[in-house]
């Protein structure tokens, strides 16, 4: 018997809790640019909703598109078919109401402190100035509990407090959406372990909305709500996973697991078998 990853009942509740807090829509989208040999296709007609306060996963394998299409949702790469709108706005350039965080432990800016980098895009923007901008960057900084480091430099923090640092960047700004392309995976399997634990620390006490791109199964389930999965190049939607109360750990989680690795996994003819 084929295993359901979620029952139709979870699913039309999800999707009525979306469309009244409906924040992004991804319509139709296909994302193309200039390659070695040629345009590249990195996703095909990729559609999907988000709604307020969910942790939204992007799962596939390289090459699927899956950290373009966030590129995309940050203004920063402009789809050649269909349309992305945030709060019911076209996005067709970055923007404060989203902030990016990256995986490179070299996104903070090496001249100025923990609590440097974390003013100054509230600065830069006109966000916040003042004292307005120092307790927004204080606050954000001890959420992540670095506020021993608020003086440091970047060079005198490990991989993981750089992290939380950009964490800490982003969260300052209070945007919409916190994009984060696979910000764990340079991390050793401890750290990113209780990055993620932070993580979602973070989002219990302020349930910010998030769009997490990962190649990790393991890593998905923990962090999401919410996962989509995409077929190999180019990118499309091959289904979407309720993950919300599954511990990966656990055996339901397990058996999640291996529902999406046989999903992500499956050659097109068993996919049309299935």
């Amino acid at each position: 018997m084929e295993r359901r990853f979620h029952s139709r009942t979870a699913q039309l509740t999800r999707q009525l809790k979306n469309m009244v807090n409906k924040l992004l829509e991804v319509n139709g989208v296909t994302l193309r640019y200039a390659g070695e040999h040629g345009i590249v296709t990195a996703t095909e007609n990729v559609s999907f909703s988000v709604g307020e306060g969910e942790r939204l996963v992007l799962l596939g394998p390289s090459g699927c598109g899956k950290s373009s299409l966030l590129k995309a949702i940050g203004g920063y790469l402009e789809p050649a078919e269909g349309e992305i709108r945030l709060r019911g706005r076209a996005v067709r350039e970055p923007g404060p109401d989203r902030m990016m965080v990256f995986q490179e432990f070299d996104q903070l800016l090496p001249w100025k402190t923990v609590r440097g980098n974390v003013i100054f895009p509230l600065l830069a923007s006109g966000r916040a100035t003042g004292e307005l901008a120092q307790r927004k960057a204080e606050q954000a900084i001890s959420k992540v509990r670095l506020t021993a480091f608020a003086d440091a430099y970047p060079h005198m923090l490990s991989g993981g407090m750089k992290q939380r640092v950009a964490i800490a960047r982003g969260m300052a700004m209070e945007p919409d959406i916190l994009l984060m392309d696979e910000p764990f995976a340079a991390l050793d399997a401890m750290t990113r372990t209780a990055m993620q634990d932070e993580l979602l620390q973070l989002w219990q006490d302020t349930k910010f909305t998030v769009i997490f791109v990962t190649h990790s199964i393991q890593e998905a389930i923990r962090v999401g709500s919410r996962i989509l999965l995409l077929s190999p190049h180019p990118g499309r939607i091959k289904t979407e996973v309720d993950s919300d109360g599954h511990d990966h750990l656990q055996a339901n989680g397990l058996r999640l697991s291996e529902d999406i690795h046989a999903s992500l996994f499956a050659s097109p003819a068993m996919a049309e078998e299935t």
